[in-house]
Parts: C-alpha cells; sequence; structure tokens
C-alpha cells in the first residue's frame, strides 16, 4: 500500500510565496532572484512530502495559476499578448491591463484564469516550466515525484471563448488542436526520466460531461503511464471510468458520496491503482482513523492495488497548525492542516499494514468528538427553532421599496460608489499590528482610525462620488473582521490560503454556535456619515459568505449554521439602521461558489442559502440593501440571485467586458438594480475613462438607465492609492458622460 497527496498549499513556511512575487512586481527583485527563491520553496515542498508520503507532485509550483501554466505551455495565447515574451507576457496574461478573465475554481474560493480560445489556432508546445521544475525534483534525488498537470478534458471543459464557456462541439473541435502539443508535453517530460504522470481532472465530477470524447482523449494518450485524479465529487460515468487506459484513478470518497459505492457494487479493475481520496482535503478536521481503517478495509475487498491519498488537492488549507498559540486547546486538538493531513496518511497506512506502535494514536482519534459539543449557546438554538417564515420576507416589496429609496436618497442617474474598502497601506497594517500586539492604546488605535476615515471622506466627496464608504481601514479580511467579533469562531495568526496570485486570506474556523455579543461596525460607520450629506453605507459581509469562506464545524448542517450567523448579521442592520444607516451592502461573493457542482443538489443549497441572506438583510423598506458578487459565473443561478430580494447588486463586468449584462437582460423577471465593475481592480493597470464608458455603453443597450450603477469591480484594498485615484477620476468621468448622453436623449 502506498499513500500520495497532492495541492500542498505554495505559500510556504514564512509566506516566502506572496513575498517574492510582490518584490518582483515592484520591481525589487530581479528575474533570476525570483526564480532562485522559488527553487528553495520548492525545496522545502519537495522535503515536506518526501516526509511523509510515498508520491507527490513535481512542476506543481505555479507561479500564478496551474491553468495560465498549462496555457501557454501548449502555446493558447491571444492574440494581444504576442510575441510571446517569457514572464514578461505570462504575468501580462495574469494581471496585466487586459489580463484574462478570473473566476472561481470549482467550489473553492480560488480564483483560476480562464484560457481563451481564438482562432486562427497556432498552438505550440512550451514545456520548459515542466521540464524545469521536474528536472529539478529528479537533480535533489525526488524520484517519488511525477509531473502534474491539469487534465486535456478539464482544461477544454473550463475554458472560453468570446466571453462563454466552450460549447460541446467546441469542446470536441478543439480538443484534436489541443492533444498533438499535450501529447508533445507528455513525451518531454517521458524523455527527461518522468515515470508517471498526476493528470488532474476535476471536470470528470461535472453535469453531462462528454464522455466518448473523454475516451477518445484518453485512448490517444494512452502510451504514457497516467494516473487521473478527480475531486470534488462523484464521477457519474464510474463504469466508462475504469474502462480508461491508465495505471490508476483517484476518487473522492469524502465529497464523492456515490464513488463508494459504485466500488462495491461494480468493483474496481486489478490492472489499475484504486488512488482512494479517504482524507479530507476540504476540512481542518482531523479523521477518526479507526473509521478510515475499516473503510479501507472495506474497499480492499474490491479493489487489489489501493493508494491512500486526500479527497481532494490540500491547496486551499492552511499550511500547518504547528504556529497556532491562541487557538482554544480543545480546538486545537482537533484541528488538521495541510502537513498534518500528510501525517494522517502516513498515520494510516501504519496502522493498516499492523505497525503497533501507532495503535493508541489512531484509537485515540475515534474519541476526539465524544462527549459535549465545543461552544454550546441555548438562546442562539432557540433562536433558529424559533424561526417562522415572515423572519425571512421583508415588510413591502421591491417595486414599493424603490420608489421610498429614490426619495430618501435622491441620487443622480448612473449613481457611482466603490465596493468598500480602499487602500490598506504599509503604515494602516502597522498601526493595527501595534494595536493587537499591545504598543498602541485602544482610544489611540480609534483615533488613528478615525482620522482615516475622515481623510477618505473628504477623499470620496473630492472625486464626486454619489454614495460614500467608510474605508474599512479597521479591517483586515472581510470575512475575518466578523469571525473575530461573533462567538463560536476560532482565529488562526498563520493559516493563510491563497485566494488567487499572491492574495492571501485566513480562513476562520467554526468550531460553535455562533452568535453576537455587541455591535461590531456601527461606531466607525455611523461616526462616517456623521462627516457628509452623502449617503455612507453600511459595509457587511453576507452569512453565505462568511459560511462558505470558514471552515464549517463538523456534526452540524450548513443550513443550521448560515442561520445563526445571518441572525447575528441582521442585529447588526438593525443597529446601523437606528445609527441613521440608509444604504447598508451586504456582501455575498461566496454565494455562487458554495453550490453543489451537481445541478441536482442546487435546489437545496439555494433553498437555505437564499433564506440565510434575506434573513440577514430584513430592513426597514427604505433602508436600500445592496450586495455584492463578484467573479462567479452567475449565468445559470439568475433566479436564485433574483430571490434574495436584494435592491442593488454589483458584478464584474470588466475583464468580461459586460458579457454578463446580457445574461440579466435575458432574465424577464429582473427588475433590480445592477451596480457595473467597469474597474478591474485586480490589475495595476489604471483604466481609461473611454474604455469604462464602453461597458457603460454596452449595458445601456441591455438594460433600462434606471437600473445601472456605477462602480470598480471589488474592493479597492490591494491596490495603491496612485492607481486607484486615477481610476476612480476615469469612473466618475465615464457615469457623468453617461448622464449627459441622457440629457441629450442618446
Amino acid at each position: 500500500m502506498q499513500t500520495l497527496a497532492y495541492g500542498l498549499p505554495r505559500l510556504g513556511e514564512k509566506r516566502q510565496y506572496k513575498s517574492l512575487l510582490e518584490r518582483f512586481w515592484s520591481g525589487k527583485l530581479s528575474k533570476s532572484d525570483l526564480l532562485a527563491g522559488m527553487e528553495d520553496l520548492e525545496k522545502e515542498r519537495l522535503s515536506t512530502y518526501a516526509t511523509y508520503v510515498d508520491i507527490y507532485p513535481a512542476a506543481e509550483l505555479s507561479l500564478y495559476d496551474p491553468m495560465l501554466d498549462l496555457a501557454v505551455a501548449v502555446g493558447l495565447i491571444p492574440e494581444r499578448f504576442q510575441p510571446y515574451q517569457g514572464l514578461e507576457s505570462y504575468f501580462r496574461m495574469a494581471r496585466g491591463a487586459q489580463a484574462l478573465e478570473m473566476t472561481k475554481w470549482f467550489n473553492t474560493n480560488y480564483h483560476y484564469l480562464v484560457p481563451e480560445w481564438e482562432e486562427p489556432l497556432h498552438l505550440q508546445a512550451q514545456p520548459e516550466f515542466y521540464l524545469s521544475q521536474s528536472s529539478f525534483a529528479k537533480r535533489l534525488g525526488y524520484d517519488g515525484a511525477m509531473p502534474t498537470l491539469i487534465g486535456p478534458y478539464t482544461f477544454l471543459a473550463l475554458s472560453k471563448k468570446q466571453g462563454h464557456l466552450l460549447t460541446p462541439d467546441e469542446i470536441e473541435r478543439y480538443a484534436d488542436a489541443l492533444l498533438p502539443v499535450y501529447e508533445r508535453l507528455l513525451a518531454d517530460l517521458q524523455a527527461a526520466g518522468a515515470s508517471g504522470f498526476l493528470i488532474q481532472e476535476p471536470a470528470f465530477v461535472l453535469d453531462d460531461p462528454l464522455v466518448p470524447l473523454i475516451g477518445y482523449l484518453y485512448h490517444k494518450l494512452a502510451r504514457f503511464p497516467l494516473y487521473l485524479l478527480t475531486y470534488y465529487e462523484s464521477v457519474d460515468f464510474y463504469s466508462r471510468l475504469v474502462e480508461l487506459p491508465v495505471r490508476g484513478i483517484g476518487l473522492d470518497l469524502v465529497a464523492g458520496r456515490t464513488n463508494k459505492e459504485a466500488i462495491m457494487q461494480y468493483g474496481f479493475p486489478e490492472d489499475k491503482v484504486l488512488i482512494a481520496g479517504i482524507i479530507d482535503g476540504r476540512s481542518v478536521w482531523r479523521a477518526n482513523l479507526i473509521e478510515k481503517a475499516k473503510e479501507v478495509e472495506g474497499l480492499s475487498k474490491r479493489a487489489k492495488d489501493i493508494w491512500l491519498a486526500p479527497s481532494a488537492p490540500l491547496s486551499f488549507l492552511p499550511l500547518t497548525k504547528a504556529p497556532e498559540k491562541k487557538i482554544p486547546l480543545l480546538v486545537w486538538d482537533r484541528l488538521s492542516f495541510a502537513k498534518e493531513k500528510l501525517q494522517e496518511l502516513r498515520l494510516l497506512k501504519a496502522y493498516i499494514e499492523g505497525d503497533a506502535s501507532v495503535q493508541g494514536e489512531v484509537e485515540a482519534t475515534a474519541a476526539l468528538w465524544q462527549g459535549e459539543s465545543l461552544g454550546y449557546h441555548p438562546p442562539t438554538r432557540e433562536r433558529v427553532r424559533s424561526l417562522v417564515e415572515k423572519d425571512f420576507h421583508r415588510e413591502m416589496p421591491y417595486t414599493e421599496r424603490v420608489r421610498l429609496q429614490s426619495q430618501h436618497l435622491n441620487l443622480p442617474s448612473f449613481p457611482t460608489t466603490t465596493i468598500g474598502s480602499f487602500p490598506q497601506t504599509e503604515d494602516l497594517r502597522a498601526l493595527r499590528k501595534a494595536y493587537r500586539e499591545g504598543k498602541l492604546s485602544e482610544p489611540e488605535y480609534k483615533e488613528r482610525i478615525r482620522q482615516k476615515i475622515a481623510e477618505v471622506i473628504r477623499y470620496q466627496e473630492a472625486l464626486g462620488l454619489d454614495v460614500l464608504v467608510h474605508g474599512e481601514f479597521e479591517r483586515s479580511d472581510m470575512v475575518e473582521f466578523f469571525a473575530e467579533r461573533l462567538e463560536g469562531f476560532a482565529i488562526t495568526e498563520q493559516g493563510w490560503v491563497l485566494s488567487y496570485g499572491s492574495r492571501v486570506y485566513r480562513a476562520p474556523i467554526i468550531y460553535g454556535d455562533v452568535w453576537r455579543p455587541k455591535p461590531m461596525t456601527v461606531e466607525e460607520i455611523a461616526y462616517a456619515q456623521s462627516l457628509t450629506q452623502k449617503p455612507v453605507k453600511g459595509m457587511l459581509t453576507g452569512p453565505v459568505t462568511i459560511l462558505n469562506w470558514s471552515y464549517a464545524p463538523p456534526h452540524k448542517s450548513k443550513e443550521e449554521v448560515a442561520y445563526e450567523i445571518a441572525l447575528a448579521i441582521q442585529d447588526e442592520v438593525r443597529d446601523l439602521e437606528t445609527a441613521g444607516i440608509r444604504v447598508i451592502q451586504i456582501d455575498e461573493p461566496a454565494f455562487r461558489e458554495g453550490a453543489p457542482l451537481k445541478r441536482k443538489d442546487w435546489s437545496e443549497y439555494f433553498r437555505w442559502a437564499v433564506r440565510a441572506f434575506r434573513l440577514a438583510s430584513r430592513a426597514l423598506p427604505q433602508t436600500q440593501i445592496h450586495s455584492h458578487m463578484c467573479y462567479s459565473e452567475f449565468e445559470d443561478i439568475l433566479p436564485y440571485i433574483w430571490e434574495m430580494d436584494f435592491d442593488v447588486v454589483s458584478i464584474e463586468a470588466s475583464r468580461s467586458k459586460g458579457t454578463l449584462v446580457e445574461e440579466f437582460r435575458r432574465f424577464p423577471q429582473w427588475d433590480r438594480q445592477i451596480g457595473l465593475g467597469v474597474y478591474d481592480i485586480h490589475s495595476p493597470a489604471i483604466p481609461t475613462a473611454e474604455a469604462m464608458a464602453s461597458v457603460i455603453e454596452a449595458a445601456r443597450r441591455a438594460l433600462p438607465d434606471e437600473l445601472i450603477w456605477v462602480n470598480p469591480d471589488c474592493g479597492l484594498k490591494t491596490r495603491r492609492w496612485e492607481e486607484v485615484t486615477p481610476a476612480l477620476q476615469n469612473m466618475v468621468q465615464a457615469a457623468r458622460a453617461a448622464r449627459e448622453q441622457v440629457r441629450a436623449g442618446s
């Protein structure tokens, strides 16, 4: 029996990955020093893998995104980035003025770069990235390392052409163009000494896969020693999957509820390795290894050769719990981050193989969750039990609310605003750090934050924005900030997770019942409103996003947790209203990504997700409720979004060139206001007023003018002031130009 793991978080023990990239982008690090630093990080990663497991990836440490790596390696480089000039072009594709579109990777909080197909095709294999990393692992003596690549089917299934996912016909046509260069990549890697390949095909678990095409692709690649990895859900074509000419097949036995049933019912081929995804690769909680051993025992009756593996890549877990000193001990004992998952695999293997020295440790895992549940709070549970249907509805329908809000707010056409945060500069981070470490008293800290708020209110008024924000200078992360102020959450000190590029966040851990002991945002937002006659938005994070961007507790339904969080947010909404705030934004960027991958499970998820948002946003009719969603595929969930019953929703419209707006037009019931994300904040490039005006114009062709707001596509915390100021000036100019066109009758 062997163990395999993959997807070890690429940040490194000291977040070296983030530091290397950001120093390189700012011109403080040369290309050679960047690559040397990445090699040092790869040594650390390979050493970690080899310490605990038998088989692990080479060529896994992307410089930005694995989908971008493969796009470059097969020569799928749009004309606007030609001629391709190495790292300069690579990072232009990732974060330049006309960067590739970003969207969520399956149902995770990671954003991948979407490959673009355009004709005529000029694909050409460029295997340098994979060759250099694979040969590096081999030189260091890591013979257990196999090159890993995104599989050809997943690459095609997640690609786009002219802003839309490829149709089945296009996937089949472009497969013939992709195959020769993909074969060339594998052949070059094999010639360089690769003994096998870990091919990641998570798109196999999506609805309606093109099974004949999958068979065609893998029969064409049959000469290579391939180990397929599927994850995040069950595969619906098991009998055809196990017939593919590959060496091994990885199946998610945690999220994939029917995978195990298929194995037990139909068996598993003797000539293939079953890569059993037995340890939960997406949960931070330790496994009951006694139960896992019994599960493997059952599988061994149907599969001759088994490798133990995580259920999914470990990419979206913190690296290790070792440095965490502030998490309650009873919670810490139950945690298992990425490194600890590797240890669990090693321990499970030893136990199954009869190593008596690990028996006590394995048996102890079975007792972890016995006894009283952590963080039990009876009043919160009673509140959830007492909810009735009217608690999930606002007092007045939108068609009546909108008139009240319009009279109260008196906004111009195409009103301008931002999503919430302004640049989080070094001095601001140093200020928060000094406060956390006790070097700055609470009164001193609050006064400094007030100064920042006053400055940003004056700044926004000078720009001419219509609805202002307080800047969120007291906040680190949009979920972590609220988790720190709610009971039932544990906050890590070093539990960083990658969201895209070098952007990281610390996902909170929900371990108990969630409730709000006191107001969380009222003081700062009410102060900001006192400084201006213009409306200031109350800025809150929605219950579905707080839940989806945290690690959920074991043995408790997500619906129950979502309602607990929603009630806490509802309490905050009411306190903001009492303080005179009449525009409140409840952000739900994770609303779509939390949806199950199988459409048959959507209705149940969206039932409680919609109700959780409505419970949180049950405001007075005259209070205008905004929500923000970004970088997800919304086209197929518009009915659920409409049911959320907000007044304004802000979306991304810059990288997708406003094509999403067309989908709203095609939804006949749509009558809500839309904030167009005309400014791509994920790129340091400064958009022109003309570029933003073109997005507004595209929206005007699809939607009535009275529904359109103008804003950036996300918060501005990651940008610099020298980028933000001209971009917002151009944005206000574009909105004013649209108003002039209306006045001129065009």
